[in-house]
């Protein structure tokens, strides 16, 4: 057990280390900042399944930091809950594959009522359908899931919590996010009390 957690802990580590580095992650926090923080819009979160358990995270960290985000679930989007969109928004896309059929469809919902929303994706497979309308890729790197039978999304959102994190840390380099205005947004707790210096 121990030799299988030491492998697996250095698949892992590897799959990090090995996530592309490139520019589009300077358009994307470019994109948030511009959408968000000047045009008063919203980031707005989706994947499904796992991917986007893994929105959900992303968008409540964003919001604990001082960018408004939410996350919307791709089924729901068609019953009624796309309107949660603005046309100021930008939306933040999570799919392993890039071939999700809920994203795809959501993308087109999305494009149907506000036709410049910005798509920001995040994916294993950077020459996909969901890569190729988006307005910035960010790729995982397309390492093995480590799941022993290469299904369960275990390496791949490992991933994808990495790039959002990049990209939350950042966003609040880029807009000098402060202890202040971190204290403001968690009154409750451990995280609370640290940021007013009571810990």
């Amino acid at each position: 057990m121990q030799q299988s957690m030491r492998q697996i802990l250095q698949d892992e580590s590897r799959a990090i280390a090995n996530i592309p580095v490139s520019d589009a992650y300077d358009r994307a926090v470019e994109l948030i900042v511009e959408h968000v923080h000047k045009r008063k819009g919203k980031l707005v979160t989706s994947g499904m399944g796992k991917a986007g358990q893994i929105a959900m995270n992303i968008a409540t960290t964003f919001s604990s930091t001082g960018t408004p985000a939410v996350n919307l679930h791709p089924s729901e989007a068609q019953h009624g809950d796309l309107g949660v969109i603005q046309p100021d928004d930008v939306m933040l896309l999570i799919s392993n594959s890039g071939k999700t059929r809920e994203i795809i469809d959501l993308v087109h919902l999305a494009h149907n009522l506000y036709a410049d929303i910005p798509l920001i994706v995040i994916t294993g497979n950077p020459d996909s359908e969901l890569a190729r309308i988006a307005n910035v890729t960010l790729s995982t790197g397309g390492a093995p899931e480590v799941c022993p039978l290469g299904l369960t999304p275990t390496t791949s959102t490992t991933m994808m919590t990495v790039i959002g994190d990049v990209l939350v840390v950042n966003v609040m380099k880029l807009c000098g996010f402060t202890r202040e205005q971190y204290a403001l947004r968690h009154h409750g707790g451990y995280l609370g009390s640290k940021s007013r210096g009571q810990e």
